[in-house]
């Protein structure tokens, strides 16, 4: 109710709603843009960078499932019974799993409690291991794919790659809003 809440009562809620929805989809085409990039140039190479962003992509399909069972219909109910009953296939602790995961011994009010605290909380999770993930990156540079190994073809970052990085996030927005309108 407090979704509808905020989609009927809330001035412009129904916009923030769908630039969320909308914006999940989003996120995820940058994600596999990134991964496409990655496999291209072979920065799978540096194995740190590589699996933290691995683990990166298991966050965010976690979020993203948490927050596709928030709304609580036929589609979401099932979608959460069939997903964390792939759980139970786990040894010896499976069946354990997703009796805590869904607060009981069925998906009810308990598991959606539970998936809304999930999906506020890996946001916090996803930024710490993103931290984490460029952490390794600085550590073991930025791939090269030219091979130049010269510093008078490099440019300082900032105000030049900052520039463009508003620009891009710019465009992203306005898609987004209109997207959502």
């Amino acid at each position: 109710s407090s979704v509808a809440h905020v989609c009927r009562d809330v001035n412009y809620g129904w916009l923030i709603r769908n630039m969320h929805a909308n914006g999940a989809s989003f996120f995820f085409i940058c994600i596999y843009l990134h991964i496409g990039r990655g496999l291209y140039y072979g920065s799978y190479l540096n194995k740190e960078t590589w699996n933290v962003g691995v683990v990166l992509l298991l966050l965010v399909m976690m979020t993203a499932f948490v927050g596709y069972v928030l709304p609580w219909g036929q589609m979401s109910f099932w979608g959460a019974t069939v997903i964390t009953n792939l759980l139970s296939a786990f040894p010896y602790v499976g069946n354990s799993l997703v009796q805590w995961i869904w607060g009981g011994f069925s998906v009810d009010n308990a598991t959606l409690t539970r998936f809304f605290a999930f999906h506020f909380l890996f946001p916090f999770i996803i930024a710490a291991a993103t931290l984490i993930h460029l952490v390794f990156l600085h550590e073991t540079g930025s791939n090269n794919p030219a091979g130049i190994n010269s510093d008078a073809d490099k440019i300082s970052f900032h105000p030049y790659f900052s520039y463009k990085d508003l620009v891009g996030f710019g465009v992203l927005l306005l898609a987004l809003i209109s997207l959502a309108l």
